[in-house]
């Protein structure tokens, strides 16, 4: 399995910005997908995931309300919407398949395996107050 997310940048507090991923090696509609972030010296964390065909959703309570995330199956593209985005929300975020996580459920968040069968690009997600 192969990922590539897009869409992160500079942006200030308050502010919004649209992840991409695009996944590869598998057949996308198959799975589950979800989000992760990671900030220099804190551990990853699991922002979001979303079942296969989108209707089932969890969310981190540390974005819950402010974050949304969806799926385009016919793209093979997963999506964060993110709003009102906080100084506390940069970190480099990181898509993953339930391929290698699992179904989306309360487990997600604590999944600690890898995120791709390749190393891992993230996309950077920078926040100023």
């Amino acid at each position: 399995v192969q990922v590539m997310e897009s869409g992160g940048g500079l942006v200030q507090a308050g502010g919004s910005l649209r992840l991409s991923c695009t996944a590869s090696g598998l057949i996308f509609g198959d799975y589950a997908m979800g989000w992760f972030r990671q900030a220099p010296g804190k551990e990853r964390e699991g922002v979001s995931c979303i079942s296969w065909a989108g209707g089932v959703t969890y969310y981190a309570d540390s974005v819950k309300g402010r974050f949304t995330i969806s799926r385009d199956n016919a793209k093979n593209t997963l999506y964060l919407q993110m709003d009102s985005l906080k100084p506390e929300d940069t970190a480099m975020y990181y898509c993953a398949a339930g391929l290698l996580f699992g179904i989306c459920d309360g487990k997600f968040a604590h999944y600690t395996g890898a995120l791709s069968d390749y190393e891992p690009q993230g996309t950077q997600v920078t926040v100023s107050s």
